[in-house]
């Protein structure tokens, strides 16, 4: 049984929910969760998790839930998942804090696509699971929206720091979500009546004291003029002390910036550029194709037009040294990035992104980098134009100046490899991938 993974898919922007109410801690599990998960399986429409994981993983029942969490149950909390085998990818986690911690009942849920719910059917009935269990499980705060809304508008914190944060939790209204639910503290806070009239879609007064507010039917729409215009009305109808033009002005701005941007990668970069993008925050993602869009990497500088003679006395060891060095960079690196075994022009793509993922250049000591990682791949990437382009080694003396020739050009792969290892943003501007591709217009 293999439940799906987000990062199996292409990353997107995610619907995201996050629950905390109160519950009785000392009722038996049944008892007290039998609502929450009765509300789930009646309102999930197409997105009802079919996996329940503790320990291990089982096939989703109610009585999978009670195992779960009784094989999880420390002294302080017991945290289960709950997860989808079939599209749409859920990442669901029910957690559970007991004295001396404040008991809670904390659910958070993330949905791949947010497009799920663009659908007004869907959105109501998931409304309406949220509205049960606030009416069972009493909250200070519950929202759910774009989770790349929610990161440009620096939520959890809202500009503060963690410690406060933590300490006053969502005492005002910070931010409006497609939904909110507010408990009875901030409901007061704000005013009940200013509460109770706050232009949005469902406007609903709940029998404990909290209201549930939804601004508008879809969720997925969030982005839209008409949306924001909405948002910013109900937001500042909840503040008053806020400026509206200001509100609306920020949320265009949050719109212009998940605005979708057509990539227009280099050529001979889009694999590698691609993968950058991918590890980009979803409410990154669109700045960051724009920014790789405009980016264009120098043409590569390291090669001559007429070879320096060799100047070793045994070019025939000079060059096992080299393959010793290559095959050394093999050994340290085929786990991590398995093509480099076959040595193809896609593996040196791979060697980029993963040098650019683990930003290499700035973690580890200049001293390993400069004395063993550059030379191995200087050699890595010369064993490869010999191989796959039919170059021929020219060694020389100091390691830099020892060339490749392919066709009328004579290339260094070491001073590439020493160049390309200076920092992350030179991993991209003097990738191996290009050198490559440079070198093979010139095969003969």
């Amino acid at each position: 049984m293999k439940a799906l993974d987000f990062h199996d898919f292409n990353p997107e922007d995610r619907f995201e929910f996050s629950f905390c109410g109160a519950f009785n801690y000392q009722a038996e599990y049944q008892e007290e969760l039998e609502p929450l998960l009765e509300a789930l399986e009646l309102h999930a429409d197409g997105w009802m998790p079919d996996v329940a994981s503790g320990k291990r993983q089982r096939k989703y029942t109610r009585a999978a839930v009670w195992n779960a969490l009784a094989e999880k149950r420390g002294e302080k909390s017991a945290s289960i998942g709950l997860y989808r085998t079939e599209w749409p990818p859920v990442d669901m986690t029910l957690r559970l804090s007991f004295p001396p911690r404040t008991p809670c009942l904390r659910v958070s849920l993330g949905v791949q696509p947010l497009s799920m719910f663009s659908e007004v059917n869907r959105c109501r009935a998931f409304t309406e699971m949220v509205r049960a269990w606030a009416l069972r499980y009493p909250v200070s705060y519950a929202s759910a929206h774009s989770m790349a809304d929610d990161e440009l508008a620096g939520a959890p914190y809202y500009g503060r720091d963690e410690e406060s944060s933590l300490r006053d939790g969502f005492d005002k209204v910070y931010e409006l979500s497609w939904l909110n639910v507010f408990g009875p503290k901030l409901v007061d806070t704000v005013g009940r009546e200013r509460m109770l009239s706050t232009p949005a879609h469902r406007v609903e007064e709940l029998p404990n004291g909290s209201v549930l507010l939804v601004l508008r039917p879809a969720a997925a729409d969030f982005a839209s003029d008409e949306a924001r215009v909405a948002q910013a009305r109900a937001h500042v109808h909840l503040r008053p002390d806020l400026d509206c033009d200001t509100v609306l002005r920020t949320l265009r701005e949050r719109s212009a910036a998940l605005a979708p941007v057509e990539p227009n990668f280099h050529p001979e970069l889009a694999s590698l550029l691609s993968r950058v993008v991918d590890r980009a925050s979803i409410h990154e993602r669109q700045r960051k194709i724009a920014e790789l869009n405009a980016f264009r990497p120098p043409e590569p500088e390291e090669w001559l037009p007429v070879p320096l003679p060799s100047d070793v006395q045994s070019p025939e060891l000079v060059q096992s040294y080299y393959g010793d060095l290559s095959e050394s960079l093999v050994a340290a690196l085929h786990t991590k990035v398995p093509s480099i075994m076959e040595e193809t022009p896609e593996s040196l793509t791979d060697l980029d992104f993963y040098f650019w993922r683990e930003n290499f250049p700035e973690r580890y000591k200049r001293e390993l980098i400069d004395e063993h990682t550059a030379p191995t791949l200087g050699a890595f990437l010369g064993s490869m134009l010999v191989r796959r382009l039919g170059g021929t080694w020219v060694p020389r003396l100091k390691l830099e100046e020892s060339q490749v020739r392919v066709g009328k050009r004579v290339w260094l792969p070491f001073l590439r490899a020493r160049r390309y290892m200076q920092s992350r943003q030179s991993l991209l501007e003097y990738s191996l991938t290009q050198f490559f591709h440079e070198a093979e217009r010139y095969r003969p």
